[in-house]
C-alpha cells in the first residue's frame, strides 16, 4: 500500500491569497519570497523548499476556515511553529500553504490546584514556565530549544528532564485539532481534562508524535509539576566512554530517581568549555541533577557517587549556586551550537536513536570507535538515563564525499540502534530523513495501518505530505 500525492501540485493562485486574506487581513498574509524561505526550513541539514504562501492565523476559527479553504483547492498545509525541528518537518514545495501558528500565543486556561494549564500553539516552553513561576509549578519537558508547546507535542519532544518526567506523550492530556477538511475535534473531549481516561480510542496518544500529518494542534492540555524543594546539579569526568556510560547504566539499574543525567564525550566537552566558557576536563563527562527534599537527595548523590567512584570517575563537582547551574545546563543546550563552532560554517546533522539502558555502554562505544574512522567532526551527548543519545556533526554540505560519508555514517549508527531492539528516533521524530527506518523498525504491516490512520483522516494527503511515511 502506498501514499500518492493526489493534490494538484499548482502555484497557490491569487484567488486563494485573496481568500486567506479575507479571514485574517492582509497584514498576516505573505507571499514574499523571503517569507517563504523562512518557513520552508528548520534546524536540519534538510535543504529549504519554500512554501508559496504563509498565513498568520489568530485562532482556531481562522485555522479552520484556512484549512477549508486548502481543501477545497487541494493545497497541501504545512503547520509552523518556531522552526527548531531537526528532521526536515516543515519542509513545503509548490501548491504548499504554511500556517505560521505564532499568533495564537495564550494561556487560555490554568488550574493550578489540579496541575493541569492549556496553552495554544505560539505559546513556547520558556513563555510558560515564566508564567508558572510564581505558582511554584513548571512543566519540566525540555528539548533544549525554546521551542512551540503544541510543535513539542507533535514531535513527542522530551530532553534532558524525560529520565524523571517522561515526554511529552506522558504529559499531555487533550488537544484540540483542526483535521484537513476544517473539521475542528477535541482528542479527549471538550474541556476535559482528566489524569487517566479510558473512554474509547486514545486519539490524544495518536496526534501526538504524528509532526503535522493528521491535523494541526490548536491547543494543548498539559499535566504540570511541582517546583522541587531542593535541586543539586554536578559534573563529573572519567577516564574512559565506557566507564561514563556504565555508571549510567548502574544509577538507572539501582532505581535512582535522577532529574538528568547526561553524557558528553571529550570532544564535546572540549567545544562546550570554548563556546560556554567552561572549565572542566576534556574527557568523557556526566552532568547530573537531583531533584526532591534535602533529606531525599542526600542518599541519591551519595549512592551515586559511590558507582561513579567504582568507574573511575572524578569526586563531583557541584554546581552550587543558581548561577552555576543555570550556567551548566545552558552549556548543554547550546551543544549544537558549540559543536558547530568547531568548523565554522559547517552544517550540523544530529543524530536521534534510543536503545534498552543495558545495551547503551556497547553501541556508544562502538559508535565513539566508528567516527574515529570518519573524516568530518563529530561529537556524542545523551539524554542516556532513558538510552537516548545524538551524534552531531559538522560538515559541509557543498561536499559531495563529505555529505556520502556522513549519510553512510548516520545510517550505521541507526542501524546499530535497531539491531540491540531500539529506535531509530527517540525525540527527533521521523519527517524526511528516517522513512525507510520507520519501516524497518515497525514492519510493513505496522505501516500499512499508519497509512489507513492517515487516510482515513486526511483522505486528499493535505496534512504535511511527504513527512514520516514514504510515498
Amino acid at each position: 500500500m502506498s501514499t500518492t500525492k493526489i493534490w494538484n501540485q499548482q502555484a497557490v493562485s491569487e484567488e486563494a491569497v485573496s481568500a486567506f486574506t479575507s479571514i485574517v487581513g492582509s497584514q498576516n498574509v505573505s507571499t514574499a519570497m523571503a517569507v517563504r524561505e523562512q518557513h520552508g526550513r528548520d534546524e536540519s541539514w534538510h535543504k529549504c523548499v519554500a512554501p508559496d504562501a504563509v498565513v498568520w492565523p489568530e485562532n482556531t476559527e481562522q485555522v479552520s476556515e484556512i484549512a477549508k479553504i486548502c481543501h477545497k483547492n487541494r493545497y497541501p498545509m504545512i503547520p509552523f511553529g518556531t522552526g527548531t525541528g531537526l528532521e526536515g518537518g516543515v519542509t513545503a514545495g509548490q501548491g504548499m500553504v504554511c500556517i505560521q501558528l505564532s499568533k495564537l500565543d495564550q494561556i487560555t486556561d490554568f488550574h493550578p490546584e489540579d496541575f493541569d494549564v492549556c496553552v495554544q500553539p505560539g505559546v513556547t516552553r520558556n513563555a510558560l514556565n515564566d508564567y508558572l513561576r510564581d505558582q511554584g509549578l513548571c512543566f519540566p519537558i525540555d528539548p533544549g530549544a525554546d521551542a512551540s508547546l503544541c510543535g513539542m507535542a507533535a514531535t513527542s519532544a522530551s530532553g534532558t528532564n524525560a529520565v524523571r518526567y517522561g515526554t511529552m506523550r506522558e504529559n499531555v492530556m487533550n488537544l484540540e485539532v483542526v483535521l484537513a477538511d476544517g473539521t475542528i475535534i477535541d482528542t479527549a473531549g471538550k474541556g476535559r481534562r482528566t489524569k487517566k481516561t479510558s473512554a474509547g480510542y486514545n486519539l490524544t496518544n495518536l496526534i501526538v508524535g504524528s509532526e503535522g500529518t493528521l491535523g494541526i494542534i490548536t491547543k494543548a492540555t498539559l499535566r504540570l509539576h511541582g517546583i522541587p524543594e531542593t535541586t543539586m546539579a554536578a559534573v563529573c569526568s572519567f577516564d574512559t566512554v565506557h566507564s561514563a556510560v556504565d555508571t549510567v547504566t548502574q544509577v538507572m539499574q539501582c532505581g535512582v530517581p535522577m532529574a538528568r543525567i547526561e553524557f558528553l564525550d571529550d570532544v564535546m566537552m572540549d567545544a562546550c568549555n570554548k563556546f560556554s566558557g567552561l572549565n572542566h576536563p576534556v574527557a568523557p563527562t556526566l552532568f547530573l541533577e537531583f531533584h526532591g527534599s534535602s533529606a531525599s537527595i542526600k542518599p541519591q548523590v551519595e549512592l551515586v557517587g559511590e558507582l561513579a567512584s567504582m568507574n573511575n570517575g572524578s569526586d563531583f563537582q557541584w554546581a552550587e549556586q543558581m548561577e552555576d547551574k543555570n550556567k551548566l545546563w545552558k552549556a548543554r543546550h547550546n551543544a549544537w551550537y558549540a559543536g558547530l563552532a568547531l568548523r565554522p560554517g559547517s552544517k550540523g546533522l544530529s543524530t536521534d536513536v534510543c536503545v534498552p539502558i543495558s545495551e547503551l555502554p556497547s553501541v556508544i562505544v562502538e559508535t565513539k570507535e566508528d567516527l574515529k574512522q570518519c573524516s568530518f567532526i563529530g561529537t556524542i551527548v545523551g539524554h542516556v538515563g532513558d538510552g537516548n543519545f545524538h551524534v552531531l556533526v559538522a560538515f559541509n554540505p557543498e561536499d559531495p564525499e563529505e555529505m556520502k560519508q556522513v549519510k553512510e555514517f548516520t545510517e550505521r549508527v541507526t542501524s546499530r540502534a535497531l539491531a540491540v531492539q531500539g529506535t531509530c528516533t527517540g525525540e527527533h521524530g521521523i519527517g524526511l530523513g528516517k522513512r525507510h527506518f520507520l519501516i524497518e523498525e515497525v514492519g510493513d504491516a505496522t505501516v500499512d495501518v499508519m497509512r489507513l490512520v492517515k487516510k482515513a483522516l486526511d483522505p486528499h494527503n493535505l496534512m504535511n505530505p511527504g513527512k514520516v511515511l514514504l510515498p
